[in-house]
C-alpha cells in the first residue's frame, strides 16, 4: 500500500470513490443530501484538482485506487469572537468499501499527519457527519481511537490543544 498525492488522470477514479461518500450521506441523511452524483458534484473534483489550497491524497494498492482524502488549508483571520484559525483540514475521505477494515484509513492518517507536521500545521481538522460513522459501524469513541484523536469534533473543549500535541510528537 502506497499513501501518495494524487495525478490528474486519475480524477475520475477518485469521483468513483467520492460517489460511495455521497451514497452513504444521501442515505443517511435523505433531508440534508440530494441522491444522484451529477455533472456538477463529478466536476467539483476539477476545482479541488486546480485549487492550490487543496490536494488530493490517493491510497494505491498495487495500482488500484482505493482510497482518497482531500486536504484543504484553511485560514480564518481573527475576528471580534474568534482568534485566527490556521489549519488543514480533511475536507473529503474515503476508502472503498472493498478495502475497508484492512489499515488503509490508519495509514492515511498516518501520511496526513506526517504532511501536516512538514508543512507547518499545528492543527489538523476532520469533519464527519454521524451517518457515516453509522454506516461505516464506528462508534465516536471507536472513530476517535481509530483516528488517534485527529482533530474530530474540535468544538470539544480542550481537544484542540491534544491535537497540537499530537501533531507535535
Amino acid at each position: 500500500m502506497i499513501i501518495r498525492f494524487a495525478r490528474e488522470d486519475e480524477l475520475e477514479r477518485i469521483n468513483a470513490l467520492r460517489k460511495q461518500v455521497n451514497d452513504i450521506h444521501v442515505a443517511g441523511k435523505p433531508d440534508v443530501f440530494k441522491p444522484g452524483f451529477g455533472k456538477e458534484l463529478q466536476d467539483h473534483i476539477k476545482d479541488i484538482w486546480n485549487d492550490p489550497e487543496q490536494e488530493i491524497v490517493v491510497a494505491d494498492e498495487d495500482g488500484v485506487l482505493c482510497g482518497f482524502a482531500v486536504l484543504h488549508h484553511i485560514n480564518k483571520p481573527e475576528n471580534p469572537y474568534m482568534f485566527e484559525r490556521d489549519f488543514l483540514d480533511i475536507d473529503e475521505f474515503c476508502v472503498d468499501e472493498k478495502y475497508r477494515r484492512q489499515g488503509v484509513a490508519t495509514e492515511f492518517i498516518a501520511f496526513i499527519k506526517d504532511y501536516a507536521k512538514e508543512k507547518g500545521f499545528k492543527r489538523l481538522e476532520l469533519n464527519m457527519w454521524e451517518c457515516v460513522m453509522i454506516a461505516l459501524g464506528m462508534s465516536f469513541a471507536a472513530f476517535l481511537v481509530s483516528f488517534s484523536a485527529v482533530a474530530v469534533g474540535m468544538a470539544l473543549e480542550g481537544i484542540g490543544d491534544k491535537i497540537g500535541e499530537f501533531l507535535a510528537s
